[in-house]
């Protein structure tokens, strides 16, 4: 099989990149193990974006990219250089323009509190720790749909992609890429199911995604599934990429193994993306060579609301000892549980906060929301008139708490649980040129032919995640690969 362009993965970056090629003229085949979507179409569907969005400018939000950028270096790093992080807010307000132009909708709803993921009334928020700093701005741009809304982002990209002619390989697995004589990148060996294999492959994908994502030990099996019929059943086939190949294929969150050899400490939390991200776009580009980067970076999310009045309380360790400021994001805060304190933490909060929280449900809160609200207030609160008492009776100190009885100590430890799941998802992965996206080699030389985007590469959330950021990257990512590829392309056609 013949085409231009071959990527590899089809979530945001993958979509976005094959837009950005296809708009290009080049002829795009993209391969997806699954039916498209990846994390992204299971994710809240969160674009961070800012420096005067047209969503910024209607709900009377000032925001520059100056701004933006101040605020994002904290986050970012070293993760990418400033040169990078700068054009990316330089192009965050366009890059939000271009995803509406190709059919995403957001909206300008403002949410006046402050939460992990807003309800359907709102779709601009603060989904990082902007408040923390100098000019803060909400630049979390959710998509205008119902309930969590990536699914909507993706199918809107998705179609955008079957609109400009880019062809789709369902159900279908990458094994190596094909190199000539010169190093360069020029085709990729898969195995694609057709048939009964690949309808009951299908089924089994979808239970995988959803309950399965909550349910581990159904996912684990379903998985084992999932593999037989591949290895049985899929149809080896050779597919020649005449511009190149873009790897977009997730993290490796859905694989034990790698997560015990990088991330041991993060395996207690919940995988948040599909099968599909068990590292394969990783290995593919080690296996030609290629350098890989901050492998040990995971993001694992501990939010303590909504109901904001819970930030009224205090986050301490068994030593009653404080942990960190409650106004940081919610990975922020997993992070330091996590490599600080073991992954164990509890919320102290006085009677009149724990009331306000409770009126606070219903308004603030989504149905995932409630049922995490359910848990933390029923089973992993203790409450006592007597914080002596209390501490006896949990065996975690209390020092320095001024507040009204009865007082609540309410465990938000990382432990694997359907009621208070952390989940979390992998950061690092191939080093790229950031100019163009090109996978590196170890000795720092691009490999001719290759790319990689989202979370298959290193890109400007691999330090540190606020919500949207990832999904950001991707777009940013994916849509600089595909434009370069397609560059490459039409520079041979003129020679």
């Amino acid at each position: 099989m013949l085409a231009g362009v071959v990527v590899i993965g089809f979530g945001a970056a993958g979509a976005c990149a094959a837009i950005e090629a296809a708009e290009a003229g080049a002829d795009v085949l993209v391969l997806d193990r699954f039916d498209g979507g990846g994390a992204t179409a299971l994710s809240g569907g969160v674009v961070y974006a800012g420096g005067g969005t047209a969503q910024q400018a209607e709900a009377g939000i000032a925001d520059t990219a100056d701004a933006m950028y101040d605020y994002l270096r904290h986050e970012v790093g070293d993760a990418v250089t400033p040169q990078t992080l700068r054009a990316f807010c330089d192009g965050s307000s366009d890059m939000l323009a271009w995803l509406e132009e190709r059919g995403v909708p957001f909206a300008s709803s403002v949410c006046p509190y402050k939460t992990s993921y807003p309800t359907d009334r709102h779709y601009l928020y603060y989904s990082g720790s902007e408040t923390l700093y100098d000019n803060p701005a909400p630049r979390g741009h959710r998509t205008a749909g119902r309930g969590t809304s990536g699914k909507l982002l993706f199918q809107r990209l998705e179609q955008a992609a079957i609109d400009r002619g880019v062809r789709i390989m369902r159900r279908t697995t990458a094994q190596r890429l094909i190199t000539d004589p010169n190093g360069r990148v020029t085709g990729v060996v898969c195995r694609q199911l057709t048939g009964f294999p690949a309808r009951l492959h299908r089924f089994l994908g979808k239970l995988a995604a959803k309950p399965g994502l909550y349910v581990p030990s159904l996912r684990r099996r379903l998985h084992r599934s999932i593999r037989r019929i591949e290895s049985r059943h899929g149809v080896e086939t050779t597919i020649d990429a005449r511009d190149g190949v873009i790897l977009c294929a997730g993290g490796f969150v859905a694989n034990p193994v790698m997560m015990k050899e990088h991330a041991p400490a993060y395996r207690r939390g919940l995988p948040l993306g599909t099968l599909g991200d068990d590292g394969s776009g990783i290995r593919l580009g080690a296996d030609l060579g290629a350098a890989t980067a901050k492998l040990d970076h995971v993001s694992a999310w501990r939010f303590v609301t909504p109901p904001s009045a819970l930030m009224k309380g205090k986050l301490i360790n068994r030593s009653g000892e404080e942990i960190c400021d409650l106004n940081r994001y919610g990975a922020a805060v997993g992070h330091a549980m996590i490599t600080e304190h073991g992954g164990q933490a509890w919320l102290l909060v006085d009677g009149p906060t724990l009331d306000e929280a409770k009126r606070q449900i219903p308004s603030q809160t989504t149905w995932f929301q409630r049922l995490q609200t359910h848990y933390l207030l029923g089973r992993a609160r203790t409450t006592s008139d007597r914080l002596d008492e209390l501490s006896r009776r949990t065996g975690v100190m209390i020092k320095g708490f001024h507040g009204r009885p009865p007082f609540s100590l309410i465990d938000v430890s990382i432990k694997r649980s359907v009621g208070y799941p952390c989940p979390m998802l992998t950061l690092g992965g191939l080093v790229v040129d950031e100019r163009t996206g090109e996978v590196l080699s170890s000795d720092g030389a691009a490999i001719s032919g290759l790319y990689a985007a989202g979370r298959t590469a290193v890109g400007i959330c691999s330090n540190s995640y606020v919500s949207g950021l990832s999904l950001a990257d991707c777009v940013y990512s994916g849509r600089r690969a595909g434009r370069h590829v397609a560059a490459v392309r039409r520079s041979g056609a003129q020679r």
